[in-house]
């Protein structure tokens, strides 16, 4: 299972790289936070892989928060770029120019362009997911498995056991 959580969160990390540097799509920073959750779990299941059994079989188990903060800061974002909230970070937000002269404009706009968080990206044609909401629906989707592989480990160990 380490295996699988750390591949889930590889995979995450490399479509993320690969809309950012491969198609040129700017991540905004709710996009960003998006992706700790993704490296806790690539780490969660590093530590299975090295530590098997006694102590790594009950770190697994941490996977179940770090999964659940990952479809909560998806279903944060899917808010924001429905407009339902504004977004909580002020990265994603107009940069704030003051000053009387143009230098004083120019010193007081941000280091970065930031991309704003209520513009979905959409990757694929037609479909009506932003990278947002997939990635909801990823971590949905690598949560169920983790509890239908714990099930049917619990059920196969009720079987020699008992």
């Amino acid at each position: 299972m380490g295996l699988f959580l750390a591949l889930a969160g590889g995979l995450a990390l490399g479509v993320a790289w690969w809309v950012e540097h491969v198609l040129q799509i700017m991540p905004c920073e709710l996009c960003l936070v998006e992706r700790w959750p993704w490296r806790i779990l690539i780490l969660i299941g590093i530590i299975d892989i090295v530590l098997p059994g006694a102590a790594g079989g009950p770190v697994l188990w941490l996977a179940v928060p770090v999964l659940l903060a990952s479809v909560g800061l998806a279903a944060c974002h899917a808010g924001v770029e429905w407009q339902w909230w504004p977004s909580p970070f002020p990265g994603c937000h107009a940069p704030h120019i003051s000053g009387r002269t143009m230098a004083e404009r120019l010193a007081s706009m941000p280091l970065r362009p930031s991309k704003p968080c209520d513009a979905p990206t959409y990757l694929v044609p037609g479909l009506p997911l932003s990278m947002s909401v997939m990635g909801g629906l990823y971590a949905a989707a690598i949560l169920a498995v983790f509890f239908i592989w714990k099930r049917r480990v619990a059920r196969t160990a009720r079987r020699i056991f008992y």
